[in-house]
């Protein structure tokens, strides 16, 4: 065996040195260290704020076992399984909902009634009272008066044909009200009404049918007394 002078050792062991970085460089990307980033969106149900009597006697108990147990949970299987099998990449609920018009009617309505109703979950509580502060002062100045924003709200969800949403959105600097068919929402870009949804009432027979039967009416006037308009608030606000 060759004896290596001091030249060529240090010569050797700084090659090999080189050559191992280039390798490491190669198998190591920085760019892995974000990929979760960039990872595909996963809707997750949230736990419901409150038990499932604490509606009542305005929405019943059974309703909301059945509503938030069954309905929502199939949303957000269904949803999760069409971004897996068709490769659905966007990051975001945001940018999930502003290409509504590339997906398919799977990913489209359960992604909704996924968002939908998480959404709906957080804007109710218990023994609710009329708005005050900033929102009183802006359905104010958007309708004239609370009495005139409900009875316009209420016609929305009233005339809303077959299943669908009843909305109030912040667009811009001005609050819209509108309705939305299936479970398409404001942030679609598909859907006519447009906004950043500050209160929703789901008006598919499911969320009634159980107590109220046909009666939609008797149940939008009931569901007044368990807005949160604390979470009103929040969401004019941000």
């Amino acid at each position: 065996m060759k004896k290596l002078s001091r030249r060529e050792f240090v010569h050797k062991t700084i090659k090999g040195g080189a050559m191992s970085l280039a390798a490491a460089s190669v198998a190591f990307k920085p760019e892995s260290l974000f990929a979760h980033a960039n990872a595909p969106i996963k809707f997750a149900q949230i736990t419901l704020p409150y038990t499932n009597n604490a509606l009542e006697p305005y929405i019943d108990a059974l309703t909301m076992e059945i509503h938030y147990g069954k309905h929502h949970t199939a949303y957000i299987k269904n949803v999760n399984d069409a971004i897996a099998a068709e490769s659905i990449s966007y990051p975001s609920e945001k940018e999930f909902f502003a290409n509504t018009s590339k997906l398919s009617a799977k990913a489209r309505n359960n992604g909704g009634g996924a968002w939908n109703h998480n959404f709906f979950w957080q804007i109710m509580k218990p023994a609710s009272s009329a708005p005050v502060g900033k929102v009183a002062e802006a359905l104010n100045g958007s309708f004239g008066s609370f009495e005139k924003f409900k009875e316009q709200f209420t016609q929305a969800a009233m005339t809303r044909f077959g299943s669908g949403w009843a909305w109030l959105v912040k667009d811009g600097s001005s609050l819209k009200i509108g309705s939305t068919a299936n479970q398409d929402n404001p942030l679609m870009d598909v859907s006519d009404l447009k906004g950043t949804p500050l209160l929703a009432l789901d008006v598919w027979e499911h969320a009634y049918y159980l107590k109220y039967q046909n009666k939609r009416n008797e149940y939008v006037a009931n569901w007044w007394n368990v807005v949160n308009w604390d979470e009103v608030a929040k969401r004019l606000g941000s």
